[in-house]
C-alpha cells in the first residue's frame, strides 16, 4: 500500500489537513526569504551610520541606509529624513517606520500558528468519526466481526491524527523559530533606532542640506 492508498483511506477529513499542509509551507518560505534578507550586520552598519551622523552627511546616511535594504536600515533612513526639524521629529519618525516595520515582520506568522493549531484537530475530529463509523459497522454485523474488522477500522480511523500531527508538530517548531527570529530583529531595531537618536542628540542639529534628488526618491 502507497502513500496515495494511505492518504486516501483517511477519508475526507484529509483533504482539510493537506491544504493546512500547503498553507504553513507557502507560510514557511515566504517568511525564511524574508529573514534572510532583513539580516544585517548591526555593529558595523552602526559605525557607518555614527560616522555620517557626526560628520553632517544626512544625505549619505541616508543613500547608505537605501542600499542595505533592511527593517533596521528603513527605520534609520525614515528618521534620517526629519533631521533638518529637530529631535523630536526624528524620533516620532523612527518609532513609526518601527511599528510598520514591526508588522511586516510578523505578516503570516499568526496564520502559521493557525495551521500548528488546527491540523491536529482536524486529525482528532477524522480519528473519532472514524471511529463512529467503524463500531456502527460492528454493531450492524451483531457481534458477528471478527478482530483483523475492528483492527481494520480502528487503523483506518487513526490515519488523520497521524497525518494532521505530522503537518502541526513542525507547523508549532517552525512558528517558534520565525517568533524568535523576529523578536530578536525588532531588539536590533529598537537599540540601533536608541543609539541613532541619542548620536543626534549628542551632535546637535545643525542645518544640514540634503540633496533634493535624494529627497524625492524617499
Amino acid at each position: 500500500m502507497n502513500l496515495l492508498d494511505i492518504f486516501l483511506k483517511g477519508g475526507f477529513i484529509m483533504w482539510p489537513i493537506l491544504l493546512c499542509s500547503i498553507i504553513g509551507l507557502a507560510v514557511t518560505v515566504d517568511r525564511f526569504i524574508m529573514l534572510r534578507k532583513a539580516k544585517i550586520n548591526v555593529p558595523a552598519f552602526m559605525v557607518r551610520i555614527r560616522g555620517f551622523i557626526k560628520k553632517k552627511d544626512i544625505s549619505g546616511a541616508i543613500s547608505y541606509c537605501m542600499q542595505e535594504k533592511s527593517p533596521v536600515a528603513n527605520i534609520v533612513r525614515k528618521g534620517l529624513k526629519k533631521y533638518k526639524y529637530g529631535h523630536d521629529r526624528v524620533k516620532d519618525a523612527i518609532e513609526n517606520a518601527g511599528s510598520q516595520e514591526v508588522s511586516k515582520l510578523e505578516k503570516g506568522l499568526s496564520l502559521l500558528a493557525s495551521v500548528a493549531g488546527i491540523a491536529p484537530l482536524l486529525g482528532f475530529l477524522g480519528t473519532v468519526t472514524g471511529m463512529i463509523q467503524a463500531f456502527m459497522t460492528i454493531q450492524d454485523l451483531a457481534g458477528a466481526a471478527n478482530p483483523s474488522d475492528l483492527a481494520g477500522g480502528i487503523w483506518e480511523a487513526l490515519i488523520t491524527t497521524a497525518f494532521g500531527l505530522i503537518v502541526g508538530i513542525p507547523a508549532f517548531a517552525i512558528y517558534n523559530y520565525f517568533l524568535s527570529a523576529v523578536k530578536k530583529l525588532v531588539g536590533e531595531m529598537e537599540t540601533v533606532a536608541n543609539d541613532v537618536i541619542d548620536v543626534i542628540q549628542d551632535g546637535g542639529k545643525d542645518e544640514v542640506e540634503i540633496d533634493d534628488e535624494l529627497e524625492m526618491e524617499l
